[in-house]
C-alpha cells in the first residue's frame, strides 16, 4: 500500500502563495461520521427523556421539533460555528471547506447536509461510497451540489505511515540559518500550509517574485512589505517545529 492513499489537491490564494489540501479518505470520514452518529443518539435519548418528563406543558409537538433540528441541522450547525467541524471531524482531525479551500459558508454546508438523503436514500449507503471512490477528492453527491471538500487537518488521527509527508509539516533545512518569528495572528490550517509552501519553494521564486508575494500578504500578518519575506520565512521555521 502506497504511504499517502489520499489524492492531494493544490489550491492557490489570489495573492499567489500555493498550499495543498489533503482530501479526507473513507475510513477516516466513517469514523468520523459514526461518532457523529453516537452524539446524535444521546442527544436524541435526552430529548426523549426531557420531553417526555415535559410532555404535559409542552405537548408532543416539542419532541417532534427538537428532533427534527437534530437530525436536519446537527452537522450544518456544527460546520458553520465551529470551523466546519462536528464532534466527530474535530476529534478525527479533519474539516468541511469549500472547493478552493476557503472556510465553508452557511449555504454551502445547509446544501451538502440536505442532500443527505440522496446519499443514503432507503439506507442504500453503496451510493455514497460509490461516488466517494469514484472521486479524486473523495467528494459525496452533497459535495459535488454545494463545491465543498473533506479535508485532513495537521490533527488529524492516522497511523503514521498513513500520514502524509505534508501533513507532519517536515523541516526544511535551510531555515535553521533564519530568525524564529511569532505570528502577530492566530493561523487558520490553510495559512500555516501556504506559509510552510512559500518557504519550501523561496529558494527556486528569486527574491524579487518571492519579495512580491510576500508584500502582498504583509497587512495580513503584521509586516512591513520591505519585511515580510524574511517574517514569513521566521514563521515557517518556528511551524516546521510544531505539530499543529
Amino acid at each position: 500500500m502506497s504511504e499517502n492513499p489520499d489524492s492531494s489537491l493544490g489550491m492557490q490564494t489570489p495573492e499567489g502563495i500555493e498550499f495543498v489540501l489533503y482530501p479526507a479518505g473513507v475510513p477516516i470520514r466513517l469514523c468520523a461520521w459514526a461518532i457523529d452518529c453516537f452524539i446524535q443518539a444521546v442527544l436524541m435519548f435526552a430529548i426523549l427523556i426531557t420531553t417526555g418528563i415535559l410532555g404535559e406543558v409542552f405537548g408532543i409537538w416539542l419532541t417532534l421539533l427538537l428532533i427534527f433540528v437534530l437530525d436536519w441541522f446537527y452537522h450544518a450547525i456544527f460546520e458553520v460555528f465551529f470551523r466546519g467541524q462536528s464532534p466527530g471531524k474535530r476529534f478525527m482531525g479533519i474539516r468541511v471547506v469549500r472547493g478552493d479551500g476557503s472556510p465553508v459558508n452557511p449555504g454551502a454546508s445547509f446544501l451538502r447536509n440536505l442532500l443527505r438523503f440522496a446519499d443514503t436514500f432507503m439506507f442504500l449507503y453503496l451510493i455514497v461510497l460509490i461516488c466517494m471512490l469514484t472521486s479524486r477528492a473523495f467528494r459525496r453527491l452533497g459535495d459535488w451540489a454545494a463545491d465543498t471538500l473533506v479535508v485532513y487537518t495537521a490533527n488529524a488521527r492516522l497511523p503514521g505511515r498513513f500520514t502524509s509527508p505534508a501533513l507532519r509539516q517536515p523541516g526544511i533545512p535551510w531555515l535553521a540559518d533564519v530568525p524564529l518569528a511569532s505570528p502577530s495572528r492566530r493561523l487558520d490550517y490553510e495559512e500555516k500550509q501556504a506559509i510552510l509552501m512559500f518557504a519550501r519553494r523561496y529558494p527556486i521564486l528569486g527574491k524579487a517574485r518571492a519579495d512580491e508575494i510576500a508584500g502582498l500578504w504583509a497587512e495580513k500578518i503584521g509586516a512591513k512589505s520591505s519585511e515580510a519575506s524574511n517574517y514569513i520565512l521566521g514563521i515557517a521555521h518556528t511551524l516546521t517545529g510544531k505539530t499543529s
